[in-house]
Parts: C-alpha cells; structure tokens; sequence
C-alpha cells in the first residue's frame, strides 16, 4: 500500500499515527493537494489528501474511511470499539476534532485571500467553533486517562492531532490556560512514539 499526502497535513498525520499503533508498513509520498498534482487527482478525484493507494491500485480517501480500513487490517492495538454506543461514542470523538480542524482550515484560506477579500466575520465565527470544540473535549474528558476512557483508541490521536495542530500553526491561541484536562491528555500522547515519530 501506498499513503499520499503532505507533512504538515492533520488529517495525514492521523493516518501516519494510525499506522504505527497498528504497526502497518506502507510506502510514503509526499505530495501536497493541488490541483496540478496529476498523480493524485488519478487516486482521488477529489483532489485531497490524506489518499490511500492499496494493491490492486484501488484508492481510499478522507482520513475516517482509511482508518477505519486500517483498524481492520491487524488485531494489534484494536483503535475503533466494534458496534454500539462505544463505536459511536469514538467516532463522536473523531468527528469533533476534525471539525476543528476543518474550522483551522477555513481561517487559514481566510487570512490567504487578498486582504480586501477577506471576512472578518468568517475568521471570527471559525474561532468561536474551534473555541467551542476545546471546551466541549475538555469537559467530556474530564478525569478520564484516554477520551474513551482506559483505553487508547482512534479518538486520541484525532484529538492529539488537532491539538498539535493548533500548536504548530496557530501559536497565538493559547488553548492550555482553560483546558487542563486537555493539557494532561496532550502530554501523555506526545510520550508515544506514533506521535514523537511523526511530528514535523
């Protein structure tokens, strides 16, 4: 198998974590989503990476569709509970980070535009989102060691994902002062090596 996509990509690095834990070899492109890129485009259509190229040349993308496959794959380090309120409640979690990274996403394309184009109004509301994201994953965390619990599991490195993120690209939020919870949980992922390895 064959991942493409880009080092400073979240939705990568979610992948690149996921193959860790399950201790999964497969080649790495890099190969940043543009619309030139040709090579991508033929694996995924959208344009978009995180893509998985398997085999037979059939292609997986966006970043909750490969890594459900993947969890399949080996029975090391189950990431994704089977059926049932447990699944849902992780993929819950995944959802969440995610959509602040989506609301990152949006902020960054903002501040791209020429600055008589750009809405200040969009960042702001984008903000607001991702302030409301770190306060509902704090809260729902709590006292717990890992989101789903005792257990690691994929709503871990979504969230270490998205909270690297905001580190890495937008330092001036400071999203430890009111979520300590958060802060424990951060800590302790950095200690894995799937999340030392794979930062940039």
């Amino acid at each position: 198998m064959k991942l493409l996509g880009s080092l400073n990509n979240p939705f990568v690095r979610k992948v690149r974590i996921v193959l860790a834990e399950k201790k999964l070899n497969v080649q790495w492109d890099v190969e940043d989503a543009v619309p030139e890129t040709v090579s991508l485009r033929t694996h995924n259509p959208l344009g978009k990476t995180p893509c998985l190229v398997m085999e037979d040349d059939a292609s997986l993308y966006d970043s909750r569709v490969i890594v459900e496959y993947l969890d399949t794959l080996s029975p090391v380090g189950r990431l994704i509970p089977p059926s049932g309120r447990e699944r849902a409640a992780a993929k819950g979690w995944e959802a969440l980070a995610d959509g602040l990274l989506d609301a990152c996403r949006t902020i960054h394309e903002e501040r791209s535009r020429p600055e008589a184009q750009r809405s200040s109004a969009i960042v702001a509301a984008q903000f607001d989102t991702v302030h409301a994201a770190l306060a509902a994953m704090n809260q729902q965390l709590g006292e717990q060691l890992f989101c789903m619990g005792v257990n690691f599991s994929l709503a871990d490195i979504a969230v270490g994902c998205a909270l690297c993120h905001l580190d890495n690209e937008f330092p001036e939020l400071d999203w430890r002062t009111e979520h300590a919870n958060l802060v424990r949980l951060h800590e302790k992922l950095l200690t894995r090596p799937s999340f030392s390895d794979t930062q940039q």
